[in-house]
């Protein structure tokens, strides 16, 4: 009876043993799974980070009137994303349209009206749909002390003054002759200009009295001109689209542009290089 209960408590004893070791065993391994888990972690995290990350070169085409807004974009782009590099090719919309539609290589086309955005998108050259990221109103140039004593879209039509234009198929010179037409008045200037610029340099080196440009141009000539507001130009305002373009030689990185542009950052930007909220 006796050797029968030692044997009993042998057994029991053994048991527990048994017990404790197993469950000593599912902690450590329990312990050795938690303590990796902060290193898998880490390595997805650097892998998505790498994935993420930025670079190469992003090739715009953009309206003449976008130059100094654009630029400032470019350079606050290249400053959050290190190794990129933002090149413009700034001018009319049409002209740039038209490279485009003729194999231009480029990634992001940026226009300065509706009209010159959609022979690109007709032509089946854009990837999406093209969303408005800014708007402009025209303004008359004139140089410093405004000579002429210009103070009207109707001051222009008179006799001996000499004013330049844009092209009429350049978005600023189409919205020109739409506010001219709406308000009855014929104007024939001594030039017509490719694009905003061209006609803002005249102005500058006085070869004309006048330039129906726009807002931004004369905020950015600065002291060079002065600007002369006109009530017909709140009915003439263009809207700027802007579009990733088919077959773009670095897509991501031009998305990410796009979406700089049309960011809240993007909007206070080109407002205070005087454009009009979208």
């Amino acid at each position: 009876m006796i050797r029968s209960a030692r044997s009993r408590t042998l057994q029991l004893a053994v048991g527990g043993t048994a017990v404790l070791l197993a469950v000593s065993a599912c902690s450590s391994s329990s312990s050795d799974k938690s303590s990796s888990s902060p290193s898998t972690s880490a390595s997805s995290a650097s892998s998505a980070s790498s994935a993420s990350k930025i670079s190469g070169t992003v090739t715009v085409f953009a309206a003449a009137s976008l130059k100094e807004g654009f630029t400032a974009l470019g350079k606050e782009f290249e400053a959050a994303h290190p190794g990129t590099n933002v090149t413009f090719n700034f001018g009319g919309s049409d002209v740039l349209a038209a490279s485009i539609t003729s194999g231009a290589p480029a990634d992001v086309f940026a226009a300065a009206s509706p009209k010159t955005m959609k022979t690109v998108t007709d032509a089946k050259d854009a990837t999406g749909t093209p969303v408005t990221f800014a708007r402009n109103q025209l303004e008359i140039a004139t140089p410093p002390g405004n000579p002429k004593k210009i103070a009207s879209l109707k001051d222009l039509t008179k006799s001996g003054l000499k004013v330049a234009l844009c092209a009429k198929t350049v978005p600023c010179g189409a919205a020109a002759q739409n506010a001219l037409t709406a308000s009855n008045l014929k104007l024939t200037p001594v030039s017509y200009e490719a694009d905003v610029k061209s006609a803002l340099t005249k102005v500058e080196l006085k070869e004309v009295d006048a330039s129906v440009v726009y807002k931004t141009d004369v905020k950015a000539a600065g002291g060079k001109v002065d600007g002369v507001e006109f009530p017909e130009s709140a009915k003439v305002i263009n809207n700027y689209p802007i579009v990733l373009l088919k077959d773009a030689p670095d897509a991501t990185a031009a998305k990410a542009f796009i979406a700089l542009v049309e960011s809240a950052e993007g909007t206070k930007v080109l407002t205070t290089a005087g454009f009009l909220n979208p």
